[in-house]
Parts: C-alpha cells; structure tokens; sequence
C-alpha cells in the first residue's frame, strides 16, 4: 500500500508545510493542499505514516464541505487537479488526498466546540468546575454530554508550538467584535448538525475545531479540514458509556499509546517522536476508515 510521507512536487512551489498538509501555490489567487500520512499528537509529528490517512481526511473534508455550502462558503475551487499536475505519477499519488483552493486571509483562531467533556476540557472540570473559564454544573462525569455545546477558541500556533486557549473577548481583539460572532455562531451550527447527521451513522462527535478565513470582500470562510478524525474526537455509539474514556475512531487511540510510553520514561512529548508499532498504524489505519465508512453510509 503506497503512502505518501512528504512532498516534493516538480511543477508547482511549496509555500508551507504544516503537521499534516503541504500547500503548493498555483497561481496567484489558487493553492493546492495535499494531506499527506504524516500524523501529529502532542504537537509532535510523528516519524511514521498511516496508510491512507490523507485519502480519508480529504474525503471526510469534502463531505462536510459539501453538506454545508449553503450554510458557509468554503475554500474549494473548481480547477481540476489534472490541469494543475501534468506528471503521471505525481497525479495518482495526489488524485485521492488533494485539493485545489481559492486563497483567503486565514484568521488566527481554532474554533473549538465541545458537545462533550472529555480530555483537557474534563481536567479543567475537575480542578475548578470550569472549561476554558465557562462555568459548568456540578457533578459532571467523565464523557459525559454536556447540557449544550460550549465554544472554546485557541490562538492557531505555528508548527512546533503549542495552541493556547483564549476568551471569547480575545477572539474579539484579534478579529473585531462582528467577525468574532459570526465565528462562534456559525461554529456551533456545524458541530450540531454535524453530530446530528453522524449520531444517526453510529459516531458521537464530542468535539471539533474549525478554520476560517475572510476573502477580499470580508465574507467568512471555512478552510483547512472540516470534522475529520484529525480534528475532532470521533466516538464508537454502541459502545460509548458515561464515566469512561470511549473507543474511538480517532488519534486518540495513539495518543493513549503514547501516554504509556510517556508514563515508562520511554518519550518526553518532544521531538523526535517515537516510531509506531506496526500492530498501532494498523489499527488506527483501520479506526479512520471505518469512521468514514460510517459517515459516508447514506450520504
């Protein structure tokens, strides 16, 4: 099975590589977004690849993208990758995990929204009954559905740093007050129904982090991925249980493997990240393929 680790495309100038994706430019106004294997946890790119992870972003991506345009425009253009990359090989290496884009301002806020409490958000809770500073009820557990959907930005860090949780107020400094709104409206829009169409295909969505930026006239953006595995935690329904951490269909998976070699001394959650186990890239290949084999199910 080919992967595809890192790009070195002849034709086309790579502009950034982020975690997972490498962006070409392909003209002034249009890039071309390739979602590679490469699999990121702790801010850390890992050295190894999961097969067909790109393809199936890229293909949840495109789902929501499509399922919501006429809720909030996205970056997707219309120019066919086979006018943009005219080598053979190059093109069936990318036909599957590539998108070509209009370029937009990207904003410097991941728009976070959390149905659930779980991760950073349940170790909040339980220090001060808070999330990110939103007061919450008491007597929560762990995976529990929270009583509505709570939005919870982060500052978008560079590769190698870490994002940081910022009030809604400081959303508000970065983009004005206006902006700030529309973001967080029209975050919770997709995440509830998102969980909605997904729940009834068998995967709770507990959260999801949205990117947007602002074309020349202003207008509001959805960009980079939208709901994949890589975004957003992904639960098994028929398994899920209040009170416990749930199977999932997502990295989380590795980031429990991680956190045990973490707890034997073995990894400090720095660079370089430590090789996966071919048992661990064959389950969390799988876990992404049967999340989008469920989403795509009646679509």
């Amino acid at each position: 099975m080919s992967v595809c680790y890192n790009t070195n495309l002849k034709s086309l100038v790579l502009i950034h590589q982020g975690k997972v994706r490498d962006i070409y430019e392909v003209d002034d106004k249009h890039m071309l977004i390739i979602t590679t294997d490469r699999l990121s946890a702790f801010d850390v790119i890992l050295p190894t690849p999961i097969p067909k992870k790109g393809e199936i972003l890229t293909a949840v991506s495109n789902l929501w993208f499509k399922k919501f345009e006429s809720l909030i425009p996205n970056h997707l253009s219309t120019i066919k990758l086979e006018n943009v990359i005219t080598d053979k090989d190059e093109y069936e290496l990318l036909k599957d995990r590539s998108i070509i884009v209009k370029k937009v301002k990207a904003l410097p806020i991941e728009a976070i929204v959390r149905g659930y409490i779980i991760g950073s958000g349940w170790k909040d809770y339980q220090k001060n009954g808070e999330i990110c500073g939103i007061k919450l009820q008491p007597g929560l557990q762990l995976a529990e559905k929270l009583p509505e959907a709570i939005y919870t930005p982060s500052s978008k860090a560079a590769v190698g740093d870490h994002d940081e949780n910022i009030s809604f107020n400081e959303t508000v400094n970065l983009v004005g007050k206006d902006l700030a709104e529309q973001i967080k409206q029209v975050s919770i829009q997709l995440y509830s129904q998102a969980s909605e169409y997904a729940l009834e295909r068998g995967i709770i969505i507990a959260d999801t982090k949205f990117e947007f930026g602002v074309d020349e006239t202003g207008q509001l953006i959805l960009i980079d991925e939208a709901i994949t595995p890589d975004s957003s935690r992904f639960w098994d329904k028929s398994q899920y249980k209040v009170g416990v951490s749930p199977n999932s269909y997502d990295k989380q998976y590795v980031r429990d493997y991680l956190e045990n070699l973490v707890k034997e001394g073995l990894w400090n959650k720095e660079v370089p990240g430590p090789e996966l186990p071919d048992e661990i890239i064959e389950n969390t290949s799988d876990k992404y393929l049967s999340a989008w084999n469920l989403l795509k199910n009646h679509y």
